[in-house]
């Protein structure tokens, strides 16, 4: 296995790879992904009202179990990490330190997602599996 390349002999603009501003990189992608699913699926069965209501009511009540509970949870956590993120990228991108702290940017945005989610989760969690 080859040893990593000094960050001095690295080909230019590779700030990130291999660290952690690529896999916040990684992060931002994989989270926008999903928040692009979630709204597009939620788009979609909240036109079906209009097609029936009925049917419209019985997706809806599918959805009322503690597997959606779960990932409603990690909906908001993916949402929270990619909003905290965003801004960090606008922050690297725009200001002109930005490149120097984007370091310690990301583990600000990481203990920012860290209380954010200790403050939600135990609410998500109890309303989730209480009345299940």
């Amino acid at each position: 296995m080859a040893a990593a390349a000094p960050a001095s002999t690295r080909p230019a603009g590779t700030l990130y790879r291999g660290r952690e501003g690529m896999w916040s990189w990684v992060a931002h992608r994989v989270t926008g992904v999903a928040v692009f699913f979630f709204l597009l699926v939620h788009v979609l069965d909240t036109a079906l009202v209009r097609v029936s209501p009925q049917a419209y009511n019985e997706v809806i009540g599918t959805y009322k179990n503690p597997i959606m509970g779960l990932g409603e949870a990690g909906l908001v956590a993916a949402i929270v990490f990619h909003a905290l993120n965003g801004i960090r990228i606008v922050l690297v991108d725009f200001w002109s330190k930005g490149p120097k702290y984007q370091r310690l940017m990301l583990w600000v945005v990481v203990g920012l997602w860290v209380v954010l989610m200790a403050g939600f989760l135990p609410v998500q969690l109890v309303h989730t599996f209480r009345s299940h």
